[in-house]
């Protein structure tokens, strides 16, 4: 009786010790797999400072050490523009409580969009602190580059010819993902990058 109990125990021991190793095993290995997500590189965001809706300089440095959802719009805009603004202010809304994701909308409209009209754009969509930056540059030739040699998106016949989707950049200034605005399961992948991007800073 006594030699069947004992061996009952190093039974069940084994079971459990085994099931520890098993499950330390899927442990790690879940990590590892959670280390090895990776975004594809589509490029690095060149150099440039324009100004901002309150007059502040905002450039590539700004770029620098959080993660940036980056767009081209115009505030006369009487197409794509409200919808990729409002889409904007959700994800703004979203990350309320973390400073460290920001939001850069940049005009192609420069001749129309003053500083104070980016002020007051602004505003409509709830903004309430920098993690929502409007840029303006006079020269739209510059505008232009930045959108075409800088982000790979299209600007032809400004300001109606800009393109619609969302651009993702990480904390060292390269894009990382291409969202379009209107489409939801993109815009949900898009949170998931972001917080993706998030766990290596």
């Amino acid at each position: 009786m006594l030699n069947s109990t004992r061996g009952s125990i190093k039974v069940f021991l084994g079971v459990f010790f085994l099931m520890i190793g098993l499950g330390g095993g899927l442990f790690i290995f879940a990590y590892v797999q959670s280390q090895q997500t990776s975004l594809d590189v589509y490029g690095e965001v060149p150099a440039f400072e324009f100004i901002d809706q309150n007059s502040e300089p905002f450039g590539r440095d700004d770029l620098t050490g959080k993660i940036s959802v980056v767009d081209f719009i115009f505030t006369n805009c009487p197409g794509v523009c409200p919808t990729m603004s409002a889409r904007m202010a959700e994800l703004y809304e979203a990350y309320a409580d973390q400073p460290l994701v920001q939001f850069v909308s940049i005009s192609v409209d420069p001749a129309r969009d003053s500083l104070h009209v980016l002020q007051e754009y602004a505003k409509e969509h709830g903004v309430t602190d920098n993690r929502w930056r409007f840029l303006r540059e006079e020269n739209v030739q510059k505008v232009i580059d930045l959108s075409e040699k800088g982000f790979f998106l299209p600007a032809e016949n400004l300001p109606m010819g800009h393109s619609s989707k969302f651009v993702l950049v990480d904390a060292a200034g390269l894009i990382r993902g291409y969202y379009n605005s209107f489409d939801t399961d993109r815009l949900r992948q898009l949170r998931a990058d972001i917080h993706a991007l998030l766990k290596r800073l």
